[in-house]
Protein backbone atom coordinates (compact mmCIF):
# COMPACT_ATOMS: atom_id res chain seq x y z
CA UNK A 1 0.00 0.00 0.00
CA UNK A 2 1.43 3.35 -1.08
CA UNK A 3 1.08 6.50 0.82
CA UNK A 4 1.48 10.43 -0.27
CA UNK A 5 3.38 11.93 1.52
CA UNK A 6 3.03 15.67 2.27
CA UNK A 7 5.50 17.77 0.10
CA UNK A 8 6.55 21.90 0.87
CA UNK A 9 5.23 21.59 4.83
CA UNK A 10 7.46 24.44 5.25
CA UNK A 11 5.19 26.92 2.87
CA UNK A 12 2.26 28.40 4.78
CA UNK A 13 -1.10 28.55 2.92
CA UNK A 14 -2.06 31.84 1.28
CA UNK A 15 -5.59 32.66 2.69
CA UNK A 16 -5.66 36.32 1.75
CA UNK A 17 -4.84 36.79 -2.23
CA UNK A 18 -1.28 36.72 -2.11
CA UNK A 19 -0.73 36.62 1.51
CA UNK A 20 -1.04 34.53 4.01
CA UNK A 21 -2.81 34.80 7.30
CA UNK A 22 0.40 36.50 9.31
CA UNK A 23 1.19 39.00 6.59
CA UNK A 24 -2.45 39.58 6.46
CA UNK A 25 -2.71 40.27 10.16
CA UNK A 26 0.34 42.57 9.92
CA UNK A 27 -0.45 44.80 7.15
CA UNK A 28 -4.29 45.10 8.97
CA UNK A 29 -3.02 45.97 12.19
CA UNK A 30 -0.28 48.20 10.55
CA UNK A 31 -3.05 50.11 8.46
CA UNK A 32 -5.37 50.07 11.57
CA UNK A 33 -2.86 51.83 13.73
CA UNK A 34 -2.36 54.06 10.85
CA UNK A 35 -6.09 55.08 10.63
CA UNK A 36 -6.01 55.75 14.62
CA UNK A 37 -2.80 57.79 14.48
CA UNK A 38 -4.36 59.99 11.41
CA UNK A 39 -7.50 60.29 13.26
CA UNK A 40 -6.29 61.14 16.39
CA UNK A 41 -2.86 63.54 16.17
CA UNK A 42 -2.49 66.35 13.30
CA UNK A 43 -1.57 65.80 10.09
CA UNK A 44 1.90 67.05 10.82
CA UNK A 45 2.70 64.95 14.07
CA UNK A 46 0.95 61.65 12.71
CA UNK A 47 2.78 61.40 9.30
CA UNK A 48 6.21 60.51 10.41
CA UNK A 49 4.25 58.22 13.14
CA UNK A 50 2.65 56.44 10.03
CA UNK A 51 5.38 56.02 7.78
CA UNK A 52 7.12 53.91 11.06
CA UNK A 53 4.18 52.27 11.65
CA UNK A 54 3.60 51.21 7.98
CA UNK A 55 7.47 50.70 7.78
CA UNK A 56 7.73 48.46 10.42
CA UNK A 57 4.51 46.57 9.43
CA UNK A 58 5.58 45.91 5.87
CA UNK A 59 8.95 44.97 6.90
CA UNK A 60 7.57 41.99 9.50
CA UNK A 61 5.22 40.81 6.69
CA UNK A 62 7.66 40.45 3.66
CA UNK A 63 10.98 40.90 5.15
CA UNK A 64 12.81 37.90 5.64
CA UNK A 65 16.97 37.84 6.15
CA UNK A 66 18.40 34.40 5.98
CA UNK A 67 15.54 32.64 5.18
CA UNK A 68 14.54 33.81 9.00
CA UNK A 69 11.25 36.56 9.34
CA UNK A 70 12.03 39.77 10.36
CA UNK A 71 10.21 38.88 13.58
CA UNK A 72 12.81 36.78 14.76
CA UNK A 73 15.75 38.49 13.65
CA UNK A 74 14.31 41.54 15.34
CA UNK A 75 13.72 39.72 18.79
CA UNK A 76 16.83 37.82 18.59
CA UNK A 77 18.33 41.44 18.09
CA UNK A 78 16.38 42.87 21.19
CA UNK A 79 17.53 40.86 23.78
CA UNK A 80 20.59 41.17 22.53
CA UNK A 81 20.42 44.39 23.30
CA UNK A 82 19.06 43.89 26.81
CA UNK A 83 20.89 40.93 28.17
CA UNK A 84 23.76 41.30 29.89
CA UNK A 85 27.20 40.28 28.11
CA UNK A 86 30.91 39.13 29.46
CA UNK A 87 33.47 40.06 28.16
CA UNK A 88 36.56 37.89 28.41
CA UNK A 89 40.55 38.45 28.02
CA UNK A 90 42.42 36.34 26.01
CA UNK A 91 45.74 35.05 28.53
CA UNK A 92 46.73 32.46 25.95
CA UNK A 93 48.02 33.89 23.29
CA UNK A 94 51.53 33.33 24.77
CA UNK A 95 50.55 29.52 24.68
CA UNK A 96 49.65 29.73 21.41
CA UNK A 97 52.91 31.36 20.11
CA UNK A 98 54.57 28.70 21.69
CA UNK A 99 52.81 26.09 19.93
CA UNK A 100 53.04 27.72 16.80
CA UNK A 101 56.74 27.61 17.32
CA UNK A 102 56.64 23.87 17.68
CA UNK A 103 54.70 23.00 14.89
CA UNK A 104 56.80 25.36 12.53
CA UNK A 105 59.80 23.18 13.83
CA UNK A 106 58.25 20.05 13.47
CA UNK A 107 56.64 20.68 10.09
CA UNK A 108 53.35 19.24 11.04
CA UNK A 109 49.79 20.45 10.22
CA UNK A 110 47.82 22.69 12.69
CA UNK A 111 45.28 19.97 12.53
CA UNK A 112 47.43 17.48 14.42
CA UNK A 113 47.97 19.41 17.13
CA UNK A 114 46.29 18.43 20.68
CA UNK A 115 44.14 21.22 22.60
CA UNK A 116 45.25 22.58 25.91
CA UNK A 117 42.39 20.59 27.25
CA UNK A 118 43.53 16.78 26.27
CA UNK A 119 45.56 15.31 29.33
CA UNK A 120 48.92 15.28 30.49
CA UNK A 121 50.04 11.77 29.05
CA UNK A 122 48.29 12.68 25.44
CA UNK A 123 50.73 15.87 25.17
CA UNK A 124 53.71 13.86 26.97
CA UNK A 125 52.92 11.05 23.71
CA UNK A 126 52.35 14.39 21.73
CA UNK A 127 55.74 16.06 21.95
CA UNK A 128 57.63 12.65 22.07
CA UNK A 129 56.76 11.65 18.77
CA UNK A 130 57.32 15.15 17.65
CA UNK A 131 61.03 14.77 18.95
CA UNK A 132 61.22 11.36 17.46
CA UNK A 133 60.00 12.99 13.91
CA UNK A 134 62.13 15.62 14.46
CA UNK A 135 65.13 13.09 14.82
CA UNK A 136 64.02 11.17 11.87
CA UNK A 137 64.30 14.02 10.13
CA UNK A 138 67.55 15.29 11.27
CA UNK A 139 68.97 11.82 10.24
CA UNK A 140 67.49 11.81 6.57
CA UNK A 141 69.35 15.33 6.44
CA UNK A 142 72.73 13.68 7.50
CA UNK A 143 72.67 11.13 4.67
Amino acid sequence: MQYQVPQFTDVEDKIFGPLTLKQFVYIAGGVGLSFLLWRALPLFAAAPLILGVLGISGSLAFIKINNKPFIAIAEAAFMYFISSKLYLWNTTRKEKQKEDVVVEKSGLSPDNIPSLSDNKLTNLAWSLDINERLHTDREREVQ
